[in-house]
């Protein structure tokens, strides 16, 4: 009986580059992207830190969403696998390079770096009841694995309609 094995990498970081998207001649997205994670220890009674910068790619509907949603200084979780490949370069030397293939991904940082979530103080209290309910949405993680589709949210109710413009948003 052969044995089973296990290629699994989960990483939350901050990008270090705007992602670069580009198509194959078969159509299909790919994008690529650096990651920095970080660990501190101590040595010596001494606290310390030591950065590691990953390289990412990410394939087809989840290329194209990370190259919406990611730039430069965004924290995110990503999962996916390792990958080595290898090429021969114009020179003539082979060439190899250990990347990480995203098969999932969640931004953890606001749309805007100057959000601020608001103080109870600043939020305003309505004095009526609204005239419709409330909907409450949880975030939908995208798992290309699924084909790119999006996980279903279960409806508790309609919300009223608003005029909120997407800057607005902190997400």
């Amino acid at each position: 009986m052969a044995s089973r094995s296990w290629n699994r990498v989960e990483l939350i970081g901050n990008l270090t580059r705007d992602p670069e998207l580009r198509y194959t001649p078969n159509g299909a997205a790919v994008c690529t992207f650096g990651l920095a994670t970080n660990r501190t220890y101590v040595t010596d009674g001494e606290k310390k830190e030591e950065v590691d910068f990953h390289r990412l790619v990410a394939w087809n509907k989840l290329a194209e969403l990370c190259n919406q949603l990611l730039k430069k200084g965004t924290k995110a979780f990503l999962s996916g696998r390792l990958q080595t490949r290898s090429w021969e370069g114009q020179d003539g030397q082979t060439r190899n390079v250990t990347e990480i293939v995203v098969e999932d991904m969640i931004v953890l940082s606001p749309k805007t770096g100057d959000y601020q979530p608001a103080v109870a103080e600043d939020v305003p209290v309505p004095t009526e009841a609204p005239e419709q309910p409330v909907v409450e949405e949880a975030p939908v993680p995208i798992h290309p694995s699924d084909g790119g589709k999006k996980v279903e949210k279960e409806e508790v109710s309609k919300a009223p309609a608003e005029d909120v413009k997407d800057d607005d948003l902190p997400f």
